[in-house]
């Protein structure tokens, strides 16, 4: 796991889809499981994503708190 992939997660969006604007760490679980099962997209958006749904299937979101900008 990257720290700075960690740190992304608290500060880039979601460009496109029903939770566009959305912070990727704060998508939901069911919109991170769809990912999973249909697959994730392409290049760093899609490494983030399949990373915050690793985060979020193993409880561990908390990790991510720290992060955030207060």
């Amino acid at each position: 796991m990257n720290p700075e992939h960690l740190s992304l997660l608290v500060s880039r969006t979601m460009p496109y889809g029903k939770y566009k604007g959305r912070l990727l760490a704060d998508l939901p679980g069911h919109y991170l499981g769809w990912f999973a099962r249909e697959g994730f997209p392409k290049g760093e958006l899609g490494s983030l994503i399949a990373l915050m749904y690793e985060l979020d299937h193993n409880a561990l979101r908390h990790l991510l708190d720290p992060l955030r900008t207060r």
